[in-house]
């Protein structure tokens, strides 16, 4: 995730580019009858969204805030959040997109950036049994990166004073993070694909079946 220059009186390092690993994704649990009495009785789920370094790094270094879009169902859909941690809880019975939008500090001098993750409550792929045997909760993770090309002198200082950052020499190839996140995604086109599947045998069995039933009355 490429984040060019917004201007700024901050040096600029030319040629140089810095990387800064991040997650994002959601955690949900059915509310069961753990329920305030402030809770929709048709809310299903307790689930919480956010913004975080990959071990549990505080991003508010150099990120200012971030703002995370929810359903305009919600009332103040769009929530602000101006210093850690960077999420958003609250409860809910549907699936739907959320916008994250990462504003950085101003030493930065980058544009901010948006991001996209599907809010996932309800368990599913081939352990989906083992899931519910473990009371149904969810975990929902993407691993991303913000990638600071030519930053400035300011944004790389408090990068390369904090863990976490690292130079693109030393960037490995594969994250435990980015192989949840296409495990999860192949799970819902496996899935999808049979259903499809299935709906196309059962088709082509009915039109079979009327035009024998046709040829019959022939």
């Amino acid at each position: 995730m490429s984040n060019k220059s917004a201007g700024g009186l901050s040096k600029r390092l030319k040629s140089v580019q810095i990387c800064q690993p991040f997650i994002f994704g959601n955690v949900a649990v059915p509310l069961g009858e753990n329920r305030g009495p402030d809770v929709s009785p048709d809310h299903t789920h307790l689930w919480t969204i956010f913004l975080r370094g990959v071990n549990g790094e505080d991003l508010s270094s150099f990120v200012k805030r971030v703002v995370f879009k929810l359903h305009e169902t919600y009332p103040n859909a769009a929530r602000s959040i101006e210093e850690p941690p960077f999420e958003v809880t609250e409860t809910g019975w549907g699936e739907f997109e959320i916008s994250i939008r990462v504003y950085f500090i101003p030493e930065a001098s980058e544009k901010n950036v948006v991001m996209y993750h599907h809010l996932k409550l309800h368990p599913y792929g081939p352990n989906i049994e083992q899931q519910k045997a473990d009371g149904g909760s969810v975990t929902s993770l993407q691993y991303d990166e913000f990638v600071f090309n030519e930053p400035t002198e300011a944004l790389f200082d408090i990068l390369t004073k904090k863990p976490g950052a690292v130079l693109p020499a030393q960037k490995s190839a594969r994250v435990p993070y980015s192989i949840q996140s296409e495990n999860e995604e192949l799970d819902r086109l496996t899935e999808a694909l049979t259903q499809v599947q299935g709906n196309i045998r059962r088709y082509t069995e009915k039109i079979q079946q009327l035009e024998n039933e046709k040829a019959k009355l022939s």
